[in-house]
């Protein structure tokens, strides 16, 4: 039997194509997949990313499914938040195949349940995995049949229906799309127009239809190959070419997506990193003025100034574990209106619980044309600490490393700790670090928040001396 443990992922599947993903393997994803939701749905509906193996997989996928004789409702190209969209809409489960931000070499899949409820490791991936480790069984029915599907212009109704900009003061924003999704769904979303989206490559741009917003679209030819930069917004290399736009342009903000588009990440009028903490309780307090006394999801460590907040503004601040599965499930649980984590994940109950960054940008525009400041001085009131962002170490023993950091902070006065995700310690005075395992690297991932930055340097540095040593 095959080992696809390598492969097979908490959350999706992914890996290098032609070497450990090709179109058989990918077709018996499909078929297993279908077995899976066989008793719940008739049919998948099946999207994919601008990657040039992206057509090809998607393709031998539906074969997969049409094999067990479930239909196929083909969306093509597509973000992942689409793609979430019509599995919502439709009632019908999905897949997402792409690769996220990784390099052109790799891709994967996302799937989900009809509503776009997850699919993760204890919510049917390990059981694909194992149906297709022990081979899957052939079915002596009829086929089922392939249709196609433009769901794109619905998608972009959708969420503005959401959020009404219409009373917006004007504003300029720059959109980096990093040569992924995003350049296939701002044009619609942003109603930009025909002329505005092929005068992108000089720097054109054009306003939202009816309303005063305009865009300047940085990188928004679809390339799989990512000539530009990784279309990884959180890591600060790949926003520098965002930052001299705005500052260039004298833009009131700037929106970075991903390459699948389903992460947003801001920066404001200085060209100013905002953080996603701040972001997730700029629009937390949007939907709780919306619902109020609703629950709000925020994961471990996004910053605690998020469930203060939310708490003065009448709301439940629930903590979960990192990671969308977790944040979906709680929201399930608890009837939650909103979740956000500081990898720039955003969810929305409205939004059949999935993650979407642009739903998210939207609600920044409007609470920013909704006053007459800038947004360096609208977030700052979302901003109380200082933070240290993702350290990654790597190490030969995570399970040696962790414990030696426990054993270090725990016989402090004061200190407590949990194990919830990997290890948070909570020190006295208010600062607090967490230290997590990567679930696929030898990695150990570290985040501290504090007071100040000196805080959080020294909290850093003494953490990284045993993690290192």
């Amino acid at each position: 039997m095959p080992d696809l443990s390598g492969i097979v992922k908490a959350y999706d599947i992914r890996g290098v194509v032609g070497e450990q993903l090709d179109a058989a393997l990918v077709r018996d994803f499909g078929a297993a997949f279908a077995l899976l939701i066989k008793p719940e749905a008739p049919a998948v509906v099946i999207g994919h990313d601008m990657r040039d193996s992206s057509p090809g997989l998607a393709s031998a996928f539906a074969e997969g499914v049409t094999s067990q004789g479930l239909d196929v409702v083909s969306i093509g190209l597509a973000s992942t938040d689409q793609l979430y969209f019509a599995s919502g809409s439709l009632n019908l489960p999905g897949a997402m195949f792409t690769a996220s931000h990784n390099p052109a070499k790799y891709n994967g899949i996302k799937m989900c349940r009809a509503g776009a409820s997850p699919v993760g490791q204890d919510t049917g991936l390990a059981e694909i995995r194992d149906t297709v480790e022990q081979g899957v069984p052939e079915f002596e029915g009829q086929r089922g049949t392939v249709s196609e599907r433009d769901v794109l212009a619905d998608y972009a109704a959708y969420l503005r229906n959401l959020v009404d900009l219409s009373g917006n003061r004007p504003l300029k924003i720059v959109v980096d799309a990093g040569n992924g999704m995003g350049g296939h769904t701002v044009p619609t979303v942003f109603g930009m127009g025909s002329a505005a989206r092929s005068a992108s490559a000089e720097g054109g741009g054009g306003g939202m239809d009816g309303l005063p917003i305009d865009v300047v679209p940085m990188y928004f030819e679809l390339d799989g190959s990512f000539p530009n930069h990784e279309a990884n917004p959180l890591d600060p290399a790949n926003i520098v070419d965002l930052q001299a736009k705005v500052r260039e342009v004298g833009a009131d903000a700037g929106v970075a997506f991903d390459g699948d588009a389903d992460r947003c990440f801001i920066v404001d009028e200085r060209g100013e990193p905002v953080s996603p903490s701040a972001i997730t309780a700029l629009v937390a307090v949007r939907e709780l003025a919306k619902d109020p006394g609703g629950t709000i999801i925020h994961n471990l460590i996004t910053s605690k100034g998020v469930p203060e907040i939310v708490a003065e503004h009448g709301g439940k601040p629930v903590r979960t574990r990192v990671g969308h599965s977790f944040i979906k499930a709680e929201m399930a649980r608890t009837g939650a209106i909103f979740g956000g984590e500081h990898s720039a994940h955003y969810y929305f109950r409205d939004f059949w619980r999935a993650d979407t960054g642009m739903l998210a940008a939207l609600h920044v525009l409007a609470a920013l044309g909704e006053q007459n400041g800038p947004l360096s001085d609208l977030t700052s009131a979302y901003s109380r600490y200082a933070a240290s962002g993702e350290i990654n170490s790597t190490v030969d023993d995570q399970v040696a490393k962790m414990m030696a950091v426990k054993d270090s902070f725990g016989t402090r006065p004061g200190v407590e700790l949990d194990e919830l995700d990997g290890l948070t310690v909570q020190l006295p005075g208010g600062a607090w670090f967490n230290l997590r395992p990567s679930n696929t690297e030898p990695l150990l991932r570290l985040n501290v928040e504090a007071a100040n930055a000196e805080a959080v340097q020294g909290l850093v540095d003494e953490v990284l001396a045993i993690i290192r040593s």
